[in-house]
């Protein structure tokens, strides 16, 4: 946006927003940084035609980005790794804010470093502070712009002190080049060595969320994260929130699954009759409150305590609108607990 020229359009807006194109927002972390309910996992977008990996092409990319800021969806989170580490998610994300620029600060950008890129040596991995600044030169070069808003670690390394690593992201945060800090498959005790260490040093790295798997079938894998970050005021932020595809409505009909569907191509299309009598418990209840599978799952999430933003993926348009449409379903309390009656025949019989 070229500052020095007035907007007309832009005369007279409130003075404050809680949404954007109608999609709520929700704070992340103990912070001032607004997130909207739902946003946009990245990890399919890349360049397919290169063998890496990817399932969503520029072209069709391009059209989810365009659609995603229509709708609000407006946190997008991606990883240098993602897609065969070859960064191709960021590449994708960066040529579309070459060709749109204005759009920068209405996008909130998450990406993730810790594993392997762009060299072989054991420097090129890990939480030292060489490569952590390498790491969020590269992803800016690759996205094409000057700050990330949220930098996550992806993982835990256990080979460099946490003091290290975190003055990095101190210095990174004052230079301007991040702005805040999150971490990804962090353990409970992993994230408290890291909340103790900070309390020492400065507001600049400050853990404000911790994005781990979880989906309302199978839980965390990594146990009590979500109650540890509910109770230190750390938003929680599930990656993979919908089971790989299997919380949505397509795989109710075994007959309908085929080549292209993730899970039948990942080989773990068939599933327990206990959990497809979940699934289909579920679809009821949704399909007698006029929503989808998918959206019913996203609602239920967004009141779960302690949860950030929901981040699905998509591969279409049709996939994003739905999620978007999720984002500002209001579940009322008799459908959160006929839900949660649901689950909890599952979790009994574990």
């Amino acid at each position: 946006m070229d500052y020095s020229i007035p907007n007309q359009s832009l005369y007279n807006i409130p003075f404050r927003h809680d949404e954007f194109n109608g999609m709520p927002f929700r704070s992340l972390g103990a912070s001032g940084l607004r997130v909207p309910n739902v946003g946009l996992g990245t990890w399919k977008i890349g360049y397919p035609e290169t063998g890496d990996g990817s399932r969503v092409d520029e072209q069709t990319a391009f059209q989810i980005f365009d659609r995603a800021v229509e709708l609000g969806v407006t946190f997008w989170d991606t990883a240098n790794r993602y897609n065969a580490a070859s960064g191709n998610s960021e590449r994708v994300i960066g040529n579309w804010f070459n060709a749109n620029p204005g759009q920068r600060r209405n996008v909130v950008i998450a990406t993730k470093m810790f594993g392997a890129m762009d060299g072989v040596t054991p420097n090129h991995s890990g939480l030292s502070r060489g490569n952590i600044i390498d790491s969020v030169y590269a992803s800016l070069g690759r996205m094409r712009i000057d700050y990330i808003d949220v930098l996550y670690f992806h993982g835990f390394d256990g080979n460099t002190p946490i003091e290290e690593s975190l003055a990095a992201v101190e210095d990174l945060v004052r230079q301007n080049l991040i702005r805040y800090f999150a971490v990804s498959n962090f353990s409970v005790e992993q994230l408290a060595a890291y909340q103790k260490v900070e309390q020492a040093m400065s507001v600049r790295c400050r853990v404000l969320a911790v994005q781990n798997q979880y989906d309302i079938l199978a839980g965390e894998r990594l146990q009590g994260v979500l109650d540890h970050a509910k109770g230190t005021g750390v938003s929680f932020i599930p990656w993979s929130p919908m089971a790989r595809g299997l919380l949505t409505s397509r795989y109710l009909d075994p007959a309908k699954i085929g080549s292209g569907d993730r899970l039948h191509d990942e080989g773990d299309a068939a599933q327990p009759e206990a959990v497809m009598s979940i699934l289909r418990q579920l679809a009821e209840l949704a399909q007698d409150w006029d929503m989808e599978l998918s959206q019913l799952v996203i609602a239920y999430m967004l009141t779960i305590p302690g949860m950030g933003t929901i981040i699905p993926s998509s591969s279409n348009l049709k996939q994003l609108e739905s999620n978007a449409a999720a984002g500002r379903i209001v579940l009322s309390g008799e459908q959160q607990l006929r839900t949660a009656d649901v689950l909890k025949e599952l979790r009994n019989l574990k």
